[in-house]
């Protein structure tokens, strides 16, 4: 009661805690707020006000699909029936939670073009070391050791020659050629019989889609290698175009990326793998099953070739039921407008930001779902780095897309507009990239000291990482 009505009264006196020096014990009274409940929402409002996010701004960070998901995925997730169930509940007792996995499991596999999946794996990172540990599962089974060293092209994530190696394997970078296809020729040259297979993800990070992808299965499969799919850009061919069909063996979904998901902020994922009929015993466990009781959870009592189990029960289960709700919503054609949307907002902010004066970095390639800018002639006629530009988009509310990846454009701007924009948004952004390049062009300066409208200006991006400080 002291604390709601702030009366001034005294507690009663207390013996100071026995073994604590009297040094470190608090003379005064506790400096506590006594804030309103008014005040204290509107504190907590002015926070939330001070934060980028995909609910209030534009969020174009490429290879990142940081896109509106519909709530309706959210609320279907959360109901009692889901969320009250404890993950050890006998499976006699979860039938319609094991129903809706089992059929998420069927649909993802039948989206991939793939022969089964495993919904485990708790995020993409975790999806491609499963995928990587398969191959190296099926390598092993057939004796063939010798396979050690995995290929990773130019334009494929980061994280996949970190999840290569992570797996045991030695990495061997493809380089690209001048319109972002896969040079065959370095291809021909890296191949041997200790090449395990390649990792790689189409359209790659350089936003174009690789038109020699049939030409590179077939020989990675000829050198007896086996082909690992990123799906971190499924968005660009969702319900078009299937992985299995271009000739994968292996990959995986991140469905906080293309299924209904919110993505970022260290929160919960999901990397589905999906596999070939060869790659199939190998899956992690538990897989979803049906035997003569109904759904049931597969074990490694039931596939003794599994890579085995990735975390405590059968993944991110929230996240599962997201996606099966935002399938079931959409269905077959909704997903295709997924793909047509993410290309058509993709190919239309190129063309007129390069109206604008930008350069593509690919100018001669049409755009998947994301495309590369570079912007190193503004580098050399005004100094102005791409790091100082997207800087500056943050003063119009803008969240700045990803900067300096992929690492072979110099000063490159990685764009993803995402589906779910607006022809309105896309106008605005392109407004304001103009007017930035006019500002780089004039008053360079401006763009050197933004931004100049944040509660937090810029920061020493390295030194901040070193030293953290997170106190309010």
């Amino acid at each position: 009661m002291e604390l709601i009505f702030g009366l001034d009264h005294k507690r009663p006196e207390r013996e100071p805690p026995e073994g604590i020096p009297v040094s470190l014990l608090r003379q005064g009274r506790l400096p506590l707020p006594n804030p309103s409940e008014l005040e204290v929402l509107r504190h907590y409002t002015r926070l939330s006000q001070q934060n980028f996010s995909v609910d209030t701004q534009f969020y174009p960070l490429g290879s990142c699909t940081m896109k509106y998901n519909p709530r309706i995925a959210h609320e279907l997730a959360v109901q009692r029936g889901f969320s009250r169930l404890h993950p050890a509940t006998p499976a006699r007792a979860q039938q319609g939670l094991l129903q809706c996995l089992w059929e998420l499991q069927e649909w993802l596999t039948a989206l991939t073009g793939m022969a089964a999946a495993s919904l485990t794996p708790a995020a993409g990172a975790q999806g491609e070391l499963a995928g990587v540990a398969m191959i190296r599962a099926y390598h092993r089974r057939l004796g063939d050791s010798g396979r050690t060293r995995f290929l990773i092209p130019q334009g494929a994530h980061g994280t996949n020659p970190a999840s290569a190696r992570m797996a045991g394997f030695d990495v061997s970078e493809i380089p690209c050629g001048p319109e972002g296809d896969m040079d065959l020729e370095a291809l021909d040259r890296a191949l041997g019989p200790d090449v395990a297979g390649i990792m790689l993800t189409n359209p790659s990070v350089l936003g174009t889609f690789e038109r020699q992808i049939a030409e590179v299965a077939r020989r990675v499969h000829a050198a007896g290698g086996l082909l690992y799919y990123d799906g971190a850009n499924l968005n660009a061919i969702l319900g078009r175009v299937k992985p299995g069909v271009m000739g994968f063996d292996a990959m995986h979904l991140n469905l906080h990326k293309t299924f209904a998901t919110p993505h970022g902020g260290g929160g919960p994922g999901s990397g589905v793998v999906a596999v070939s009929a060869a790659l199939e015993p190998y899956l992690p466990v538990p897989r979803v099953g049906r035997d003569s009781c109904g759904w049931c959870w597969e074990t490694r009592r039931n596939h003794p070739d599994s890579i085995g189990q990735l975390g405590g029960y059968g993944g991110s289960v929230a996240v599962l039921l997201r996606a099966h709700a935002y399938i079931r919503r959409l269905g077959a054609k909704g997903l295709r407008r997924v793909s047509a949307y993410a290309a058509l907002n993709a190919n239309y902010l190129l063309k007129e930001l390069q109206r604008a004066g930008y350069l593509a970095a690919f100018p001669q390639r049409r755009a998947g779902h994301e495309f590369v800018l570079s912007l190193q002639d503004l580098r050399e006629t005004t100094g102005v780095r791409a790091l100082d530009v997207v800087k500056r988009l943050l003063d119009f509310g803008i969240h700045a897309p990803t900067v300096y990846f992929p690492q072979l454009v110099p000063e490159c701007l990685l764009v993803e507009p995402t589906e779910t924009e607006s022809r309105a948004t896309l106008d605005r952004f392109v407004a304001v990239m103009a007017k930035i390049r006019r500002e780089a062009m004039e008053t360079p300066e401006i763009l050197f000291g933004a931004p100049h409208h944040l509660p937090v200006k810029r920061l020493d991006e390295a030194l901040a990482a070193r030293r953290l400080e997170v106190a309010g």
